[in-house]
C-alpha cells in the first residue's frame, strides 16, 4: 500500500500522505528550507511518521526519474 494519494477529487489533484490533507510539495518545500524529520514532525505536521516523508521523497524521485527531460536550444540573440 503506498503512502502517497493522488485523487483528482481532493487536494486539486496534488499528491498528498494517504489519510491527510498534507500535500508531498508542503514536506518537500519543509526539506529544501533544511527542516529535518524531526522538525517536520515535532513542529509543522506531527501525525506524520519518518516513513511518510520518506515517502514523499521516493514520490519526488520517481517522477524525476520517469520524466522525460528534452534540450532544445535557442538561436543566439542578435
Amino acid at each position: 500500500m503506498t503512502r502517497i494519494s493522488v485523487r483528482p477529487d481532493f487536494c486539486h489533484g496534488k499528491p498528498c500522505i494517504q489519510g491527510t490533507r498534507i500535500q508531498v510539495a508542503q514536506v518537500i518545500d519543509l526539506i529544501a528550507a533544511g527542516k529535518s524529520f524531526h522538525n517536520i514532525t515535532a513542529d509543522y505536521f506531527p501525525d506524520l511518521t519518518d516513513n511518510d516523508i520518506r515517502a514523499c521523497l521516493e514520490f519526488a524521485r520517481d517522477l524525476i526519474q520517469n520524466e522525460d527531460i528534452h534540450v532544445v536550444e535557442e538561436a543566439p540573440r542578435a
